[in-house]
């Protein structure tokens, strides 16, 4: 990738009374850095449900930034899902995370959005990159089979971001995330990511009293899990102090294996049975740990430990358990 930048600008603390869109303000990322906005007293936060803009639909799109005119923008709105969605739905994955970006960044030109952070995730990154995967291992080799098409929406954002910053000069950036969790997740049976599933898994089998849980693959793959609220700070802390033209990895910097992390799980939930691991099912990558020097470089690191986060994403999912998307 051109390490060619345009773009000669100093980070500040973003103006509190601006105009502030996020893009996706109800998942997972989005309502978590819409909480931290609030919480920092942003007063002019943006933000549209699907059915009230479709991201999809272009002339909606630019309609709506031409009316807002927003100051600064996160994109966190994606069509997200595990490895079961992802290998099933991969035109899907591929044509709406294009059509959500190219709207939404295309509009944002056009009205002169001044920052701009684009997240994507840290599936852009070859199935077998060295451990800890350091941002300049992007396009250096195969992707993971499972989610190639979302994982080549969200590099052709990283390129869209670059070539804004080439040709206009735009202090956009972005941010890449490792496996995210926490409140507002998605636990659908056919839709969620790994770290979800399993705490609806164990939890339905407490409350079943069911003396197996059959987990996917062998339970030896090794991921990094970052709560979103830690997430969300750390987007706003980039927006106020990074500038560049590479993707900057976000996460803790340590990784556990899905054995360890269901076994966490189990304790955190109350499960008392016993844990089958289904071999026929795929494990996915291997090993994914983002090196997060860039990050600690810019000053952020982590402050939600993995027992206290999940800790409280089970209290949220009981709570909410009713309202959850099936």
């Amino acid at each position: 990738m051109s390490e060619h930048d345009e773009v000669e600008f100093t980070p500040t603390p973003l103006d509190r009374s601006a105009p502030f869109y996020v893009a996706g303000h109800r998942g997972l990322v989005g309502s978590a850095i819409w909480r931290k906005l609030e919480s920092e007293g942003f007063e002019e936060l943006i933000g549209r449900s699907s059915s009230e803009l479709d991201l999809k639909n272009r002339e909606q799109v630019f309609e709506f930034f031409r009316k807002t005119r927003p100051t600064n923008v996160v994109l966190a709105a994606a069509k997200v899902g595990g490895i079961l969605a992802n290998s099933t739905y991969p035109v899907d994955f591929l044509s709406e995370n294009m059509q959500i970006q190219v709207n939404v960044l295309d509009a944002a030109l056009e009205v002169g959005v001044d920052r701009l952070l684009f997240l994507g995730s840290s599936c852009i990154y070859p199935k077998f990159a060295p451990q800890p995967i350091k941002e300049d291992t992007l396009l250096t080799g195969h992707l993971e089979e499972t989610n190639d098409a979302y994982a080549i929406a969200k590099i052709a954002g990283i390129l869209q971001i670059q070539a804004v910053r080439r040709q206009y000069g735009k202090p956009w950036i972005s941010a890449m995330p490792t496996n995210l969790y926490g409140p507002g997740d998605n636990f659908s049976p056919k839709g969620s990511h790994v770290l979800p599933a399993l705490i609806r898994r164990y939890d339905e089998a407490v409350k079943s009293g069911a003396d197996i849980v059959t987990n996917w693959g062998t339970g030896t793959p090794r991921r990094e899990f970052l709560h979103v609220d830690d997430m969300a700070a750390a987007c706003l802390h980039l927006l106020e102090h990074y500038d560049g033209p590479a993707q900057v990895n976000v996460g803790t910097g340590s990784d556990v294996t899905i054995r360890e992390i269901a076994e966490t799980i189990a304790q955190v939930v109350g499960y008392e049975g016993a844990t089958e691991w289904d071999t026929t099912k795929p494990d996915g990558t291997p090993q994914k740990l983002l090196d997060v020097t860039k990050l600690k470089d810019a000053g952020w690191t982590s402050r939600i430990g993995l027992q206290e986060g999940l800790r409280s994403t089970v209290d949220w999912y009981r709570t909410h358990l009713e309202s959850l998307r099936q």
